[in-house]
């Protein structure tokens, strides 16, 4: 009789003070973040990086709900996009194309290969619902949860398929953001190679920069570049979804923030460089970005929570676990067998 007096008083301590705790945590990320700028500071200030922020957000959110989920939801989305705008002004655009140019070419088959794979393992593996499927099968292939915000609508898919496909890929890049580097790192990747591997085996384009900004300063680069080159398929796929499903009138959302982060490397690579104060600029706005991108990965694990997990199901999941194993087991094979 005591445990079940003792529970519902601990869970309703936890939900009426949820946003209280949730403030506190935001202002000690921003707080620490912006004391990287202090050089006296900066040993107290290394433990907020991209998988701490993440992990605190999942983890408020599991235990203690979510007190803002439209904002969390709409200050995500943004503050992403700015951080990979941001993100351009530490990049030259002639090195960032050489160096993620193996990856674009094995961009093309990796998509078309990945909705084929997905269709197979959800339709007549597993018979999961067929737009439910198609979404995860569209959000692994390109960019995770953008790819399903824009192709969702063209599909005129249910609410309960979006929330279904969201959840599943939402689960899954919060693994991949702390298993990547370390499976990397133990099969002796370069940073070409993670950079590659993690363009594309990872869904959302904040757990592959969050994820190539812990393997290294190359990486982070290549991955950045391969990603967003891979995530303007958002736009072919959309028209074929629209023909194929023959969904006419559905609108078609196209990622502007991508060819803002290439006027950004435009503007850096032959503008900003041509001075000391120019670089000094584009240095400080980089640096910037990464410490947005860190606070970023908290909202986004904040936006995760129990009705979600409850949501996804067991065969949404299996598909979108054995489509991952597929395109990162497959992107290794070419990676080692073509370096």
């Amino acid at each position: 009789m005591a445990s079940s007096v003792v529970e519902p008083v601990k869970g309703s301590w936890l939900q009426s003070n949820s946003k209280w705790l949730y403030k506190v945590i935001l202002v000690v990320l921003v707080v620490f973040l912006l004391g990287g700028y202090v050089p006296d500071l900066t040993p107290f200030t290394a433990w907020v990086t991209p998988p701490v922020a993440l992990f605190a957000g999942l983890v408020f959110a599991l235990v203690c709900g979510q007190p803002y989920p439209k904002f969390n939801k709409k200050v995500s989305k943004y503050l992403l996009q700015y951080s990979v705008v941001g993100l351009g002004f530490g990049m030259n655009l002639q090195e960032s194309l050489a160096s993620g140019k193996e990856g674009m070419a094995f961009t093309v088959i990796s998509v078309v290969g990945t909705l084929l794979i997905g269709w197979v393992i959800g339709r007549k593996m597993l018979h999961v619902d067929r737009d439910t499927s198609y979404l995860i099968s569209s959000g692994t292939a390109i960019c995770g949860g953008s790819a399903i915000a824009a192709v969702g609508p063209v599909l005129k898919a249910k609410d309960t398929d979006m929330s279904v496909a969201l959840g599943t890929i939402f689960v899954l890049n919060a693994i991949a953001l702390f298993i990547f580097p370390p499976i990397g790192h133990a099969l002796g990747m370069d940073q070409q190679q993670f950079g590659t591997w993690a363009a594309i085996a990872i869904h959302d384009t904040s757990s592959v920069v969050g994820a190539g900004a812990a393997y290294g300063e190359e990486a982070l680069k290549v991955a950045t570049t391969i990603k967003l080159t891979r995530a303007l398929w958002i736009i072919p796929l959309a028209l074929f979804t629209s023909v194929v499903f023959n969904r006419k009138g559905g609108k078609i959302s196209i990622p502007w923030f991508i060819f803002f982060f290439v006027l950004a490397m435009v503007v850096n690579t032959y503008v900003l460089s041509a001075s000391e104060t120019g670089l000094a600029v584009g240095h400080f706005v980089n640096s910037l970005a990464r410490k947005s991108l860190t606070l970023t990965l908290f909202f986004i694990g904040a936006s995760l929570s129990r009705s979600v997990l409850k949501a996804v199901g067991v065969k949404p999941m299996v598909q979108g676990v054995l489509l991952w194993i597929a395109i990162s087991v497959s992107t290794l094979a070419y990676i080692f067998c073509f370096d």
